[in-house]
C-alpha cells in the first residue's frame, strides 16, 4: 500500500470534489433565490437535478468502467464536472433574473453527469488497485474518509466565500475539479483490465451481472438498502439542523457551518477508523455495521425526546459515528465479494442508492418538520432500525474464489459458514 499512497491521494481527492461541488451551494441558496429573484422550489431545484441526473446515469458509467477501464471513465466524467461548473459560474457572473437561473441549472445538469463517473468508480477502481481485503478495508477507509471531510467542511466553505461574492462557490468547482483530474492523470496506476471482459456484448454482460444478481442477491440488496438508510440519515439530519439553527436560533453563514461541521467530523473520523481497524475481517465488517446502525438508531430514538439544541447535536453527533462505522464496511464487503468483471456495475448501482438517500433526505424530513418532535425522529429511528435488521440477517456474503499465485485457487472463507470451509480444506493457514 505503501508505494501506491500517492494513487490512493489522487483517487481521495475525487469525492471531496464531487462533495464540495453540491453541497458547498447548500448554505447560499437562500442568497441565490434572492439575487436571480427565483421561488425556493426553483432554487432547489440546483440540487435536485444534480442529484436525479447522477442516479440515473451511474449505472451506465460503472458498465462502461467494468467494458473499457476505470480511469478512461474518471478523466473525462472529470473534464464534464468542470465544463458544468464553468458554465454555471459565467452564467452567475454574467448573466441576471431567469436567464441566469436556466442556465446555471444547465451547468449543473452537466455537473451531474460528470458526478455520475467519478466517484461512483472510484470504489470498484480501488478493489482493482489494492491486493487483499485488509488494504481494500484501510483504502476504502480513506475513501470514505475524503468523502465525509467533504462534507465536514462544505457548509463552511460554501458560507464563506458566499459572504464575499454569492456565486463564488460555483467559480471554485471547475477549479477543484481540474486540480482532481491533473492528480489523477499523473498519479494513479490502473491494472491492467481483462481483455476478454473488454470483448465482452452488452447482452453477455448484462446476462453475467443478472447472474450475480440472482447469485448473490440477498445481501447486495441488502448492502444497496444500507449505503441509501445511511446517507438519507446523514441528510435528512443536516436539513433538520440547518433549518433549526435558522429559523429558531438565529445562526446564518459560517456560525451555522461550523455547527453542521460537528456531527459530520465525527462521521469523518468513524469512517477512518472502521476501515483501518476491520482489516480483512468480514465478521468484523459485519458486526462493526451492525454496532453503527444500532448507535444511529438509538441516537435517533433518544432524540425524540428532547428538541434542546445542545442535546439535539449530542445525539447527532453520535449518530454519525454509527453512520461512520457502517459505510467503510459496507463498501469493503460489496468489493470484495464481487468479481471484478462485475465490480462496477454492481458498486455503481450500490452508489445509486446512496444518491436516492440523499435526495429523499432533505425533502422527506421537511415534511416531518410539521409533525411532533417525537413522531419525526421515530420515523428516521425506525428506517434505520430497519437498516440495522439487514446488516444483522441479510448481510452474508457467499465465499469468493480468486486465483492465487501458486495457480491453484484461494477461498477466503465468509463468515456465514466458516467451519464449513476449514473441514474441506479450502482454507490457506
Amino acid at each position: 500500500m505503501e508505494n501506491k499512497k500517492w494513487d490512493l491521494v489522487a483517487l481521495a481527492s475525487i469525492p471531496l470534489i464531487m462533495t464540495l461541488g453540491n453541497s458547498m451551494l447548500i448554505p447560499i441558496l437562500p442568497q441565490i433565490s434572492k439575487v436571480l429573484g427565483i421561488s425556493s422550489f426553483k432554487v432547489s431545484m440546483l440540487i435536485t437535478v444534480y442529484a436525479v441526473v447522477a442516479i440515473l446515469l451511474i449505472p451506465i458509467a460503472g458498465y462502461l468502467s467494468d467494458r473499457y477501464g476505470r480511469k478512461k471513465i474518471i478523466i473525462p466524467s472529470l473534464i464534464i464536472a468542470a465544463l458544468g461548473g464553468a458554465v454555471s459560474a459565467v452564467a452567475a457572473w454574467m448573466l441576471s433574473g431567469t436567464t441566469a437561473y436556466y442556465v446555471i441549472l444547465a451547468g449543473r445538469f452537466l455537473q451531474g453527469i460528470g458526478a455520475a463517473g467519478a466517484f461512483p468508480i472510484v470504489i470498484p477502481l480501488v478493489g482493482d488497485m489494492f491486493k487483499g481485503e485488509e488494504e481494500v478495508s484501510k483504502s476504502l477507509g480513506i475513501i470514505e474518509t475524503s468523502n465525509t471531510f467533504g462534507k465536514v467542511i462544505s457548509p463552511i466553505l460554501g458560507a464563506l466565500l458566499g459572504s464575499f461574492i454569492w456565486f463564488l462557490p460555483f467559480t471554485a468547482i471547475p477549479i477543484l475539479c481540474l486540480i482532481s483530474l491533473v492528480l489523477v492523470i499523473f498519479l494513479v496506476k490502473t491494472p491492467k483490465t481483462n481483455s476478454n471482459n473488454n470483448k465482452q456484448s452488452l447482452r453477455e454482460f448484462l446476462k453475467k451481472t443478472k447472474q450475480v444478481l440472482h447469485e448473490k442477491g440477498r445481501w447486495l440488496y441488502a448492502i444497496f438498502a444500507i449505503g441509501g438508510i445511511a446517507m438519507f440519515g446523514v441528510f435528512g439530519v443536516l436539513f433538520y439542523l440547518s433549518e433549526t439553527l435558522e429559523s429558531t436560533y438565529k445562526l446564518h453563514g459560517v456560525v451555522k457551518g461550523l455547527v453542521l461541521a460537528i456531527p459530520l467530523a465525527l462521521l469523518c473520523l468513524a469512517s477512518y477508523l472502521a476501515g483501518k481497524f476491520t482489516g480483512k475481517n468480514k465478521a468484523a465488517k459485519k458486526w462493526t455495521g451492525f454496532a453503527g446502525m444500532t448507535l444511529l438508531t438509538a441516537s435517533l430514538i433518544v432524540t425524540g425526546f428532547s428538541s434542546q439544541i445542545y442535546f439535539v447535536v449530542g445525539m447527532m453527533t453520535l449518530g454519525g459515528i454509527g453512520i461512520g462505522m457502517v459505510l467503510p464496511c459496507m463498501d469493503t464487503l460489496l468489493t470484495e465479494g464481487v468479481e471484478k468483471e462485475q465490480r462496477g456495475t454492481i458498486t455503481s448501482l450500490y452508489s445509486s442508492m446512496r444518491f436516492i438517500g440523499v435526495s429523499l433526505g432533505p425533502p422527506v424530513v421537511s415534511l416531518l418538520l410539521g409533525a411532533n418532535h417525537w413522531v419525526m425522529f421515530g420515523t428516521l429511528a425506525a428506517v434505520a432500525a430497519v437498516g440495522g435488521l439487514l446488516t444483522l440477517f441479510a448481510v452474508k456474503p457467499e465465499a469468493k474464489e480468486e486465483d492465487d499465485s501458486s495457480g491453484g485457487n484461494a477461498y477466503r472463507a465468509d463468515f456465514k459458514k466458516p467451519q464449513e470451509f476449514k473441514k474441506k480444506g479450502l482454507v490457506h493457514k
